[in-house]
């Protein structure tokens, strides 16, 4: 058998130094852009959480540095058509807009009675969302002045973030403009055309300007009677019950926030569910 030897022999290939060069640059330039977009996706990353998570608070901050992190920004756009404020809280849009003429009609004859001297473009209706006290998530509905729309989208969009317990938020039209029955079934209201209890004076809720929270928890009282009649085991304040609002509540702290008087701190009567801005 014949072996051949195979003699591999190398030759030494000139150096192209403009062409190592060019690469090396190219090299050097990719490594940059990497970087760059590896440092513009962590801060979207890091933006959208900030946006989506509201940051924790410690107990000592106030308020006003709580929505700092917690209040999205207003924004206004077209709303079915209709120019609306909105506030966002992750997927949840709290809007205010002009009464929808569905909302008017029922509110005709009820919390709108012919003889009011408010009309409904003085008015917002507002679509709001809250935790009732079973931890769920609902949608809920209000009429307000327009003076005080944009604040109470913020108020409740801050309750909202804190998921703090309301039990319903519903027009007191689905009661008839029944106050006493709204009252009774813990609703949290705004809108009424009526006179304040027990007088022939126009009420706050008449012109829009006043809401009660919660009711049943924290009711009126005037003149030695109690509104809602059914809340008569919740007159002593001094008594821990849930849901109870007193002046270091942080229902009543976001109303106070944002310029609204509580009827807690009156001087004769005391009305515990009821906010209002003059």
């Amino acid at each position: 058998m014949t072996v051949r030897r195979i003699v591999v022999v190398l030759q030494p290939v000139p150096l192209n130094l403009g062409l190592m060069k060019n690469a090396f640059c190219y090299m050097v330039l990719l490594v940059l852009v990497m970087s760059v977009m590896v440092s513009c996706e962590e801060k979207a990353t890091y933006t959208m959480a900030e946006a989506v998570e509201p940051q924790s608070q410690p107990a000592t901050d106030t308020i006003e540095e709580q929505q700092e992190d917690t209040l999205s920004p207003m924004y206004a756009f077209s709303y079915d058509g209709i120019d609306a404020d909105t506030l966002m809280h992750r997927d949840y849009v709290f809007v205010s807009r002009p009464i929808p003429e569905a909302v008017k009609a029922r509110m005709q004859g009820k919390s709108m009675p012919d003889d009011a001297t408010i009309g409904y473009d003085a008015l917002r209706y507002l679509t709001l969302y809250h935790y009732d006290y079973e931890g769920n998530i609902r949608q809920g509905e209000m009429v307000c002045n327009q003076a005080i729309a944009h604040d109470l989208l913020c108020i409740f969009k801050t309750l909202f973030a804190e998921a703090y317990p309301i039990h319903s938020i519903r027009l007191v039209d689905d009661f008839d403009a029944d106050d006493e029955a709204s009252m009774q079934a813990n609703n949290t209201s705004c809108f009424n055309y009526r006179t304040m209890v027990g007088t022939k004076m126009i009420s706050k809720h008449a012109m829009g300007m006043a809401v009660d929270v919660n009711p049943l928890q924290n009711p009126c009282i005037k003149h030695g009677r109690v509104h809602p009649e059914t809340a008569k085991d919740y007159v002593d304040r001094t008594q821990d019950f849930p849901h109870k609002i007193d002046k270091d509540d942080f229902c009543k702290k976001v109303f106070s926030s944002h310029g609204f008087s509580w009827g807690g701190n009156w001087g004769g009567s005391k009305d515990y569910q009821h906010f209002e801005k003059r």
